[in-house]
């Protein structure tokens, strides 16, 4: 099972991410959210650690060239395209040397066959997610079991570690939280990631943890 855990801060989380050897550790680049990275200096910290088996991961809505040139292309591994981004647009920024993390908003069957048209484009994972983003609006159940199976396949929306469990029951392995690993709004708890690994590990024989 991989998890991606989203909204960290560049100089409190990342170094026990990587111990836990969370797979995809994500930084926000939103203004709007409370998880958004003011001090774009704080980036240039990514590059005193050891990665390991991590990858660290630009979370943005729409991004322009300028940033993506100036903010990403030297210090992620994916840009997670959280906007409006047409195949096209996937397609140009994939051009620019970066893996993509395509998210997927999902409100009924229909939307999941989007997914089949931004693989076509380039996009390295698909993440399912619900309209409310970061307000952890919880992914209907029925919908989850319909969603394509496999690595390059990733679930958002209200996953915690009290129902991870029977999420997984319905053939999902890829999970990104955020705000279920927080006490206070924009700050992620240690505690709250330990305990989510500790219990990925319980579920998963193969979890490196």
């Amino acid at each position: 099972m991989k998890v991606k855990v989203c909204g960290l801060n560049p100089i409190k989380d990342v170094q026990l991410c990587i111990k836990l050897k969370v797979f995809m550790l994500g930084f926000v680049f939103f203004e709007k959210s409370p998880r958004n990275i003011k001090n774009l200096k704080d980036i240039q910290k990514l590059k005193d650690y050891k990665k390991e088996d991590s990858s660290f991961v630009a979370v943005t809505v729409n991004p322009n060239n300028k940033f993506i040139e100036k903010t990403v292309l030297n210090n992620f591994d994916y840009i997670q395209l959280h906007g409006s981004e047409t195949c096209e647009r996937v397609r140009e920024i994939k051009s620019m040397g970066i893996k993509i993390i395509k998210a997927i908003k999902i409100r009924a069957d229909a939307d999941i066959d989007e997914y089949k048209k931004y693989e076509d484009a380039g996009a390295d994972i698909i993440l399912f997610d619900t309209p409310g983003m970061e307000k952890s609006i919880e992914f209907p159940k029925d919908l989850i079991s319909k969603l394509p199976k496999g690595d390059r396949y990733a679930l958002a929306g209200s996953i915690s570690i009290d129902n991870v469990e029977n999420i997984s029951k319905l053939g999902v392995n890829f999970f990104d939280l955020s705000s279920n690993l927080e006490k206070k709004l924009g700050h992620k708890d240690h505690i709250k990631i330990q305990n989510f690994m500790k219990k990925i590990s319980s579920i998963d024989e193969n979890s490196p943890f």
